[in-house]
């Protein structure tokens, strides 16, 4: 075989994929589930629309060829965490400047969420939750992480990631009533076969 070709093939032999490949399949395959976990993040169905497409368009501008399904939707996942949290130190830091560009009478810019029906109990429940302990949740009992798994996706010490944790639980506790008894057969489907 010529040095060139041999240069040219994969290690292996093992076919690459290219990234329209991966984000075809990705889209397809895992679109939905990608979808659910950015709305579990903030609560708003365009916002999660948003978050997912732009996730997509910042992972597969700089993917390499070679990446599969699953580590493209690792790098999604991570990537729709990432701008979640960004808009919300965001929306932070304009709440704590907004008053001094107030224009009396302009009461347009108000947030309008909760005048948007639930549809369910745990939607409610999330939705009165503060950003930061609404990640926690979702990254703990959604997504399985550990503490300290959690912890790190957030940027945060696992004390301050307990403490969120903690006070999600009891205004959840709260809002949901009584705690799911050991017996009790409840199951969330969060992701698909890998």
């Amino acid at each position: 075989m010529p040095a060139t070709q041999e240069a040219t093939r994969a290690p292996d032999d093992v076919p690459r994929e290219v990234p329209d490949d991966v984000l075809d399949r990705l889209a397809r395959e895992r679109g939905r589930a990608l979808f659910g976990y950015a709305y579990l993040l903030c609560g708003d169905a365009r916002t999660a629309e948003d978050l997912v497409q732009d996730a997509l368009v910042r992972t597969f501008a700089r993917l390499r060829g070679g990446t599969d399904v699953v580590a493209a939707e690792h790098y999604v996942r991570t990537a729709v965490l990432r701008g979640h949290l960004d808009a919300v130190r965001r929306r932070a830091r304009w709440a704590a400047v907004r008053h001094l560009l107030h224009v009396p009478g302009d009461d347009e810019s108000r947030d309008h969420a909760d005048a948007v029906g639930t549809g369910s109990a745990v939607h409610a429940a999330l939705a009165a939750l503060a950003p930061q302990e609404r990640v926690a949740v979702v990254l703990r009992h959604v997504e399985d992480l550990t503490v300290p798994e959690v912890a790190h996706r957030m940027g945060l010490a696992d004390g301050t990631v307990k403490r969120y944790l903690s006070t999600a639980s009891a205004k959840l506790a709260d809002r949901l009533g009584r705690d799911v008894d050991e017996d009790d057969d409840v199951s969330v489907r969060t992701r698909g076969a890998r």
